[in-house]
């Protein structure tokens, strides 16, 4: 009797929502991903990490405005900027409206993404994340947004909202930006194949799916086969057959 194990390959994801390295990052990933023979037997898992921990969420700021006094250059450096990001994740297949852009505070939406992952839509939220902040304009830092944004994946309303006016999620959130140090994460996104092989930045597809393979062979190679030996006696099937 042979018995595997049905454990995928885990590729962690540290990224942050107002990070737009971090969702080009996720496209190119994603489209890597796509052709990769193995990818039934990859499991995503996204890790927190919060750029400015400080992060004020001011809605009556543009980004541009907010980016030019935080690092001290005209708003017109900030909007060249800005613009060449936004040119960068066209490419992508994405389209960035850092116009409509609300700066916000990140650790509500990293908590969202924590309660998603309890129910298998992780992914699902972050690219809701990503989409309401660098498309859509919506305030990430907001509770009705983050409900309205939970549902829209197939979350309940009130356990949304019960998630976030507690404490639910925050350690989990805190321990998600220790292990990143531990790691030495300098910056996102920063993606860790299997425990043992890392990407950092929003590398050309062709780099993740180089990582992939390397890590999934390496992977599959150490999946342990449990193989027993079996003295027969009379049993009963599941079709009803007792021998």
């Amino acid at each position: 009797m042979r018995n595997t194990t049905a454990q995928k390959m885990q590729v962690e994801i540290w990224s942050d929502v107002m990070c737009p390295f971090c969702y080009i990052g996720k496209r190119k990933f994603e489209n890597a991903l796509s052709q990769f023979a193995g990818r039934e037997d990859v499991e995503i898992i996204w890790k927190s990490f919060q750029l400015d921990p400080n992060q004020p969420t001011v809605p009556d700021k543009t980004v541009q405005q907010y980016l030019a006094e935080r690092k001290g250059m005209s708003v017109q450096q900030a909007q060249q900027m800005t613009d060449h990001v936004t040119g960068i994740a066209k490419q992508a297949g994405l389209t960035f409206h850092f116009d409509k852009a609300v700066t916000a505070n990140s650790f509500d939406a990293h908590r969202l993404s924590h309660l998603a992952k309890q129910h298998n839509l992780q992914n699902e939220a972050e690219e809701q994340l990503f989409a309401a902040y660098f498309t859509e304009g919506k305030n990430t830092a907001d509770v009705d947004t983050l409900v309205q944004l939970g549902t829209s994946i197939g979350l309940d309303a009130d356990d949304v909202k019960a998630v976030l006016a507690s404490d639910q999620y925050a350690d989990a959130v805190r321990t998600d930006i220790y292990e990143a140090r531990q790691l030495g994460v300098q910056g996102v996104p920063f993606f860790v194949f299997n425990r043992k092989y890392a990407v950092s930045g929003a590398q050309e597809s062709q780099t993740f799916l180089d990582a992939l393979g390397q890590s999934y062979a390496e992977w599959k190679k150490a999946q342990v086969e449990t193989v027993l030996e079996v003295a027969e006696g009379p049993t009963c099937t599941p079709e009803g057959d007792c021998l």
